[in-house]
C-alpha cells in the first residue's frame, strides 16, 4: 500500500477495465462486443495522441481476452480459475509480450518474434503481442510482419499502438482492426481532476483544475501529471491552490490581462497596452504563450462575432465572456481575421529575433497601428469618388474654357504651363497653337465603341484591343466621353493607355469614366451573339437550303458580308 501511495497519479488511477476508461465509449462498446460474441479479429490498431489511453487499453484488452472469470467492464464473476488479470496488469504475464517498436525497430526483432509466437502460449488462451510506437519499426521490419499479420496462428493476436498512423504502411493498417482515440473532452477531465483531487485530499479550486484541464489539451495522462505538481505544491505551502498559482505553474498569463490589453490595442492606446504587456512579461509570461493565447482570444472573438453563444466552453469564466463580448462590438470580422494572420507571422518571428521580449512589445505597437488600416473595399470606393469628383473638374473646365495656353512658345522652352489630369492622374502635355497647326489633319472620327475597337484593330494596339473586347463592359458612349465597367482581369494601365491613345488618333482628350454600375455585355459576347443570329437567319436563306439538299453534310460555318 506504501509503494502504490508513491506512485505518481497517471499510474496510481491508471484505468484498469473498459469502464474506467475515459472518453472512449465507442471504442469500448465495439471491442466489449466484438470479445463477448468471439468475433476477435488478429489485430488491433489503436491510434491518438499522447496520454488518451493507447497502452492501457492494449493492456486492457490482453486482459479481457485472457481473463478466466468472464471480463466485462470490470465486473468479474467469482470462480475458483485461476486468473490472469494481475499478472498481466504487472507486465509479468509469460504470454504477454509488451515490447516498444521505438528501441527494436529492425528486421531482426520482428524475426525473434514471429519464431517465439509459433508456441502455444503456456497457461492464456491467446499469446498477446503488443508493439508500442509501432510506427519506429523500419520498412523491412513490417515487411516482416505482413504474412504473420494476416494469417497468424489461432493463439496468437497482435496489439498495435501508435501515435502518427501516417507513418505506418497501409498494407499493415489494412490487417488490423483500428481504433481513434479521441481527446478527452475540458468537462471530462475536469470530473476526473476533481475525483481524484479529492481521493488524494488536495486543496484546489475548481477553476485551478479547470485550467490544468484546459492546458492538457484532451490527454488524460498530462492533466494527471499536472495535478501531482499542483498537489506536492499544495502540501509545501500549506494553502489552497488558486487559478493564479497554476498559471504561474503553467506559465500562462491570466486572460483577462490578455484582454485588457487587448482593449487597448483596440482603442489605439499604446502607453497603456505595453505597461500590461510589460507587467505579464514581469509574471514570467513566455512570449510565445502570450502569442497563442492572443490567437486564442481572437478565435473565441470571431466565434461570439459570427457564430453567436460562446458560453458552453468550459475554459472561459463569466467575467471573460463579458469582456469578449464587448470588444466584439467594437471590432469588426476583418479586422480580427487580419490581426489573426499578423500573430501567427509574429510566432515565426519569435525564432528569428535573439531578444523574444522586443519582438512581442513591437508586435502589440503594430497591431495597434493596423487596425487603422482602411478596408479593401473603402480604398476600392474612394479611389472611385476621387475620379468621379476629377472627371467633373476636367469637364467644368472644359466647358467653362478654362483650360488656357499661357505661352505660344511651350515647345522651344520645353515648359508647361498648365497641365490636365485624367481619371488615373497621367500627366499629359498641352499643345500649342503652333504644334496644332502642324499636326496631321487625318484626325479620326470615333462615333461608337465598336469603331473603337476595330481603331485599336487597325492601330495594332493588340493589349488595348484585348482589354476592349473582353475586359470591359460599356455603360455609355459618346465622342469625348466613355463610361465603362470592367473586371478584375483589367489591365492596371488602361485607362492610361486609352487615354493616350485617344489624345493621339483623335487630336482631343476623353473622359474616361470607371463605375460599378453593370453594364453591357463585353464586345466579344455581343459579336457571337450577332455571329450565331446571322447564322441562323442565313439558314433560312434559299442558297443554303439548296446547297444543303446537294450535299447533306454541309455546314454553315461563318458569313461574310460584301460591301461592293
Amino acid at each position: 500500500m506504501e509503494n502504490n501511495n508513491q506512485k505518481i497519479l497517471a499510474l496510481k488511477y491508471r484505468p484498469q477495465n473498459f469502464s474506467e476508461l475515459l472518453g472512449q465509449s465507442v471504442m469500448v462498446d465495439t471491442i466489449s462486443n466484438s470479445i463477448k460474441i468471439n468475433k476477435i479479429p488478429n489485430a488491433y490498431l489503436l491510434t491518438g495522441i499522447r496520454g488518451v489511453g493507447k497502452t492501457t487499453t492494449a493492456r486492457i484488452i490482453a486482459k479481457a481476452l485472457n481473463c478466466n472469470k468472464h471480463f466485462d467492464h470490470g465486473n468479474n464473476n467469482k470462480s475458483d480459475e485461476f486468473c490472469h488479470c494481475d499478472e498481466i496488469l504487472n507486465s509479468k504475464h509469460l504470454d504477454i509480450l509488451e515490447m516498444d517498436a521505438a528501441s527494436r525497430t529492425g528486421i531482426d526483432d520482428v524475426r525473434e518474434l514471429i519464431e517465439s509466437s509459433r508456441y502455444n502460449p503456456t497457461s492464456a488462451k491467446y499469446k498477446i503481442i503488443i508493439l508500442d510506437e509501432v510506427h519506429m519499426l523500419s520498412k523491412q521490419a513490417f515487411n516482416g510482419l505482413l504474412k504473420t499479420l494476416e494469417e497468424p496462428p489461432q493463439h496468437l493476436k497482435f496489439i498495435f499502438a501508435t501515435t502518427e498512423v501516417k507513418k505506418i504502411p497501409v498494407t499493415i493498417i489494412s490487417r488490423c482492426q483500428r481504433f481513434d482515440l479521441h481527446r478527452v473532452s475540458i468537462s471530462t477531465l475536469l470530473e476526473n481532476l476533481k475525483r481524484i483531487s479529492k481521493l488524494e485530499n488536495g486543496k484546489i479550486s475548481e477553476t485551478a483544475l479547470r485550467l490544468i484541464a484546459k492546458a492538457s489539451e484532451g490527454s488524460v495522462r498530462d492533466s494527471l501529471s499536472l495535478l501531482d505538481r499542483a498537489i506536492v505544491s499544495q502540501h509545501v505551502i500549506e494553502k489552497e491552490i488558486d487559478a493564479n498559482f497554476v498559471r504561474k505553474m503553467l506559465g500562462i498569463a491570466d486572460r483577462s490581462k490578455i484582454l485588457e490589453i487587448l482593449h487597448f490595442v483596440f482603442q489605439g492606446d499604446q502607453k497603456n497596452s505595453i505597461q500590461q504587456l510589460r507587467k505579464l512579461i514581469n509574471e514570467g509570461i513566455e512570449p510565445s504563450s502570450f502569442l497563442n493565447d492572443l490567437l486564442e482570444i481572437i478565435h473565441f472573438m470571431l466565434q461570439k462575432k459570427n457564430i453567436g453563444d460562446i458560453s458552453n466552453d468550459l475554459s472561459l469564466s463569466e467575467s471573460e465572456l463579458e469582456m469578449i463580448g464587448a470588444e466584439t462590438k467594437v471590432i469588426s470580422t476583418s479586422t480580427l481575421v487580419v490581426f489573426w494572420q499578423f500573430i501567427l507571422e509574429g510566432i515565426k518571428e519569435l525564432s528569428i529575433v535573439s531578444n523574444q521580449i522586443i519582438s512581442i512589445e513591437m508586435i502589440i505597437m503594430r497591431l495597434i497601428h493596423l487596425k487603422d488600416i482602411p478596408s479593401y473595399q473603402s480604398i476600392l470606393d474612394s479611389i472611385s469618388k476621387n475620379n468621379i469628383t476629377e472627371n467633373s473638374e476636367i469637364e467644368n473646365a472644359i466647358e467653362n474654357k478654362k483650360v488656357i495656353i499661357e505661352n505660344e512658345n511651350l515647345e522651344k522652352n520645353n515648359i508647361s504651363k498648365e497641365q490636365i489630369k485624367n481619371t488615373t492622374q497621367t500627366k499629359l502635355e498641352i499643345e500649342t497653337s503652333e504644334q496644332i497647326s502642324r499636326k496631321k489633319i487625318t484626325d479620326e472620327n470615333i462615333a461608337s465603341f465598336e469603331e473603337l475597337v476595330n481603331l485599336s484593330s487597325k492601330k495594332k494596339e493588340i493589349e488595348l484591343k484585348y482589354d476592349l473586347e473582353r475586359n470591359v463592359n460599356l455603360i455609355k458612349f459618346s465622342p469625348g466621353k466613355i463610361d465603362i465597367a470592367f473586371n478584375e482581369k483589367l489591365n492596371k494601365n488602361f485607362v492610361r493607355n486609352l487615354s493616350e491613345k485617344l489624345l493621339d488618333w483623335t487630336g482631343k482628350r476623353w473622359i474616361i469614366s470607371l463605375t460599378k454600375e453593370l453594364g453591357q455585355k463585353s464586345f466579344l459576347e455581343q459579336s457571337k451573339i450577332k455571329k450565331i443570329e446571322l447564322l441562323e437567319k442565313g439558314k433560312n436563306e434559299e442558297v443554303y437550303k439548296l446547297l444543303k439538299a446537294t450535299f447533306d453534310d454541309a455546314e454553315l460555318v461563318d458569313i461574310n458580308k460584301n460591301n461592293k
